[in-house]
């Protein structure tokens, strides 16, 4: 039996449609549903629902579904990253970072920890495997083409991705026969990327800067007060 292509599946709609498309071409498919913050005091306490939201669209589909979380390794290599780069004037895109650390990073790894083939996303993209190697390719879709965001993932890694949506419009994607965890598609239209994380690290970094600027606006103590002996 050929190894399974293993889903990054959200709970959305796009990463769902993704799974549905890859078992109906016949591939034996696995789903792995991957948390990248931690809940916070800001009010993103989604955790539990994406996690419920993942086991309808699995169960729907008959695939077994795996969890992880990469919360730390997102914190140490996206969102700290991130506020170093702002707090120096630049603005990076966490979600171009997520996808080459975490989802095509430590994600990638762990995929193939277990038997995993390849990854697949609900990314609008497309990748071309080649004899010698696979390239990046926009999806059909222009409005909804997000290979910007995988710009930055390793070659090695793209070598081990699928795309099944970069063919095929969003609005076909939405009306697809069959797609499964209807209930919670409505409310979870966003595809299998880092955008949830980014929203969180948004707030997160508000809270932070405005930690820094309540620190920076305390008043410094005196001279003769700092002096000791």
């Amino acid at each position: 039996m050929n190894p399974p292509l293993i889903v990054a599946l959200s709970g959305g709609v796009d990463s769902a449609v993704a799974a549905l498309l890859l078992k109906r071409a016949g591939h034996a498919v696995e789903a792995l549903h991957m948390t990248n913050w931690d809940d916070d005091e800001d009010g993103y306490c989604t955790a539990a629902a994406d996690w419920q939201a993942a086991r309808t669209v699995a169960d729907a589909l008959g695939i077994p579904l795996h969890r992880v979380s990469f919360a730390a390794e997102y914190r140490d290599r996206v969102f700290r990253y991130f506020i170093d780069e702002y707090a120096a004037g630049r603005t990076p895109n966490p979600d171009v970072l997520c996808n080459r650390e975490v989802k095509f990073g430590v994600c990638l790894d762990y995929v193939r920890r277990l038997g995993g083939a390849r990854l697949a996303t609900g990314h609008y993209a497309r990748v071309e495997h080649g004899a010698t190697r696979s390239r990046l390719l926009r999806a059909r879709d222009a409005a909804k083409d997000q290979s910007y965001f995988l710009q930055q993932v390793a070659p090695v890694a793209l070598a081990q991705a699928e795309f099944p949506l970069g063919t095929l419009a969003k609005h076909e994607v939405r009306a697809s026969p069959g797609t499964p965890g209807s209930r919670c598609t409505t409310a979870r239209t966003a595809p299998a990327s880092a955008s949830s994380a980014s929203a969180r690290s948004a707030s997160s970094l508000r809270s932070t800067c405005r930690r820094r600027r309540a620190r920076s606006r305390r008043p410094r103590a005196s001279g003769s007060a700092r002096t000791r002996g």
